[in-house]
């Protein structure tokens, strides 16, 4: 009998820990009360009144449920007549507002034959709608309809709203071009996970894809390259003849079919018009901007920025030439149609790795120094972020710029995104200018995230550990200039959406934690439990992630006499690394890695791989020993 007890004990106990929800971004606060909620073919979605937002997030809920379920779930107005074998889900809009949860917040409580979300403002009921999705099993994000009878989520009570009102996720289609139906889901993916703004960097060297009409050659020339892969930097220079047939661009119309896709869903599309650097799209189209003589294309990823200690030179130059006033009608005019096409308040004009080494030897750029008194090219490009904001002003926008733009006085009213570190975004809130915080050594996605010799070829690294470090308020700032934060994928080793989503989860989950749950959410171990969760849910999606969190991680360092020591870690607890240096493939009967360990004397190779309770985890990674001397400095 005290066994039977028992065994049904761990049954209701193991029962309860496979129904704890695994929500990311973590919510304000959670309950667990009451029984499990039913979904089944019966179930109704009950709105409050006929307001058509409320009706349209309906509507929104019933066709996902429809498509994973194949449940036919109505839409009925609180009052009519109900199906009585069937559980509801009520979304309601607050008559009085709840100052606590704000526009994006919401309530919801899931027991027995009720569901109710209650939110002040349609984007609180999105969100709540997106919370309540992820309390069901992982099925419930399948690209195929999954057939049975119910689905149940377990009985809890959310209260539930952002730290921040800024939650970014930034994609380059300039560096390789990104389809209409690529881009939509894209921000699929990202509002799952409640971001709310979609920065989109549409211009630079390697391609101009938006379409300016009163400007046609910027997409007819600027928006094609001559195709190559590898890595960048290191491809053959394309030869003049050759076809330029890579690339493509978005139409007016596209543009505006995206926005309001984003719009639908809560997302504000931030525009990226890079300049005055990053521009050799825009120079191939139209040369006269250019204050350097000469022939110019499209940049094929072959090198053409020199990057040394000091800082970078351009070996081309793909610069718009500040003192050229042609350059600030063309501007004019492309701010001009960008303006049109975008509601949301900023827009974004680079400002970011201008190369000045060409404007030192321009003739004109010197006759505009002494003409304005500015002491140096600094001071230069200050004028120009300045003139252009005040473009950007009469088209009823605000601007934003990368953190270059504080170089040589900061325009009036401009916002600031702050990548190279906290400095700049500290700099510009001692200002008093809003910030964006997006700090490159915590939220640039485009850096590899596991062992370097597995991953895309790229000059650093971020795990998603240290993702999860960011704290958008630096020390000392005061919080009310930020506006909030974003990651960011750059695409040179990015060349389609696959590969954006593996670049992009799961350190987006860490970002999007950061930027919407309480400042006090910062248990890493038991984050990482309910990535793991969401592995899965990627998986059902067929969402392209990275299991890199998995990996050793291999660093090699000088011992004693020049012999190499390898040190093996890894980047969440409960993993066991073993390894080889014998050209055959280790598993959990090899050697298990205790204390660092020095490279045995004519050794190839080490080959290293994770278990974690007698399984496989991690991808075996092999690395040759010649690796690991240049990175011990060992010749």
């Amino acid at each position: 009998m005290k066994k039977t007890l028992l065994a049904l004990f761990l049954l209701i106990t193991l029962s309860s820990q496979a129904q704890e929800p695994a929500l990311i971004p973590q919510p304000v606060s959670l309950e667990k009360r009451g029984s499990s909620f039913e979904l089944n073919k019966f179930t109704q979605i009950e709105v409050s009144e006929k307001n058509p937002d409320l009706v349209r997030m309906a509507r929104f809920l019933s066709q996902h449920l429809l498509t994973k379920t194949g449940f036919q779930i109505r839409v009925i107005l609180a009052g009519e007549p109900k199906d009585n074998k069937g559980t509801t889900i009520s979304l309601s809009l607050n008559r009085k507002e709840d100052a606590a949860i704000g526009e994006e917040g919401y309530t919801l409580e899931a027991s027995g034959s009720y569901s109710i979300i209650r939110a002040n403002k349609p984007a609180g009921l999105f969100y709540g709608i997106q919370t309540f999705l992820q309390l069901f099993p992982k099925d419930i994000e399948s690209v195929e309809m999954v057939k049975k009878d119910y689905w149940t989520c377990p009985g809890v009570r959310i209260t539930d709203y952002p730290r921040f009102g800024w939650r970014g996720l930034m994609l380059d289609v300039s560096r390789h071009f990104f389809t209409k139906e690529e881009v939509k889901r894209f921000i699929d993916d990202m509002v799952k996970y409640k971001y709310n703004v979609l920065h989109w960097h549409l211009t630079d060297d390697q391609g101009w894809r938006i379409e300016i009409k009163s400007l046609p050659k910027l997409t007819s020339v600027g928006a094609w390259r001559v195709p190559r892969v590898g890595r960048v930097s290191y491809v053959t220079p394309p030869k003049p003849d050759e076809p330029r047939t890579y690339g493509g661009f978005y139409t007016q119309d596209d543009i505006k079919e995206i926005v309001q896709y984003a719009k639908d869903r809560f997302v504000n599309v931030l525009p990226e018009i890079d300049v005055p650097g990053h521009s050799l799209a825009m120079v191939a189209a139209y040369p006269e901007l250019n204050g350097t003589p000469g022939t110019y294309q499209v940049n094929s990823l072959e090198k053409f920025m020199n990057w040394h200690s000091g800082g970078f030179d351009a070996l081309v130059d793909n610069t718009l030439n500040p003192a050229n006033d042609t350059v600030y009608q063309y501007l004019d005019k492309i701010f001009g149609e960008v303006a049109q096409l975008f509601p949301f308040e900023y827009i974004h004009m680079g400002g970011d790795e201008c190369a000045k080494n060409f404007w030192a030897q321009n003739a004109s750029i010197k006759k505009l120094m002494e003409k304005e008194n500015l002491k140096d090219l600094h001071e230069v490009q200050s004028y120009f972020v300045k003139r252009l904001g005040g473009i950007i002003q009469k088209h009823g926008k605000k601007m934003i710029g990368w953190d270059e733009i504080l170089e040589g006085g900061l325009a009036e009213g401009a916002a600031v995104m702050s990548w190279r570190g906290d400095k700049g975004g500290i700099e510009a809130a001692k200002l008093k200018h809003p910030v964006v915080m997006t700090p490159n050594q915590f939220v640039y996605l485009d850096f590899n995230q596991g062992e370097a010799w597995l991953e895309p070829p790229i000059y650093a690294n971020l795990r998603m550990k240290k993702t999860y470090q960011f704290e958008p308020v630096p020390d000392g700032v005061d919080p009310k200039f930020i506006l909030g934060g974003q990651g960011n994928l750059w695409t040179e080793q990015v060349p389609g959406l696959r590969s954006a989503q593996y670049m992009v989860w799961p350190r987006a989950f860490a970002i999007a934690e950061k930027l919407w749950s309480p400042k006090n959410a910062k248990d890493y171990n038991q984050f990482v439990k309910r990535v793991e969760v969401h592995f899965e849910r990627l998986d059902a999606a067929q969402t392209k992630h990275a299991n890199t969190i998995y990996d050793p991680i291999i660093v090699a360092k000088k011992g004693e006499n020049d012999k190499v020591m390898i040190e093996l870690s890894s980047e969440i607890e409960g993993l066991d690394i073993y390894y080889s240096f014998d050209e055959t493939h280790p598993d959990n009967f090899y050697p298990k890695y205790t204390a660092p360990v020095a490279i045995p004397l004519d050794a190839i190779n080490l080959k290293v791989v994770a278990y974690r309770s007698g399984k496989p985890v991690s991808r075996q990674i092999d690395i040759p020993v010649t690796e690991l001397k240049r990175r011990a400095g060992v010749k």
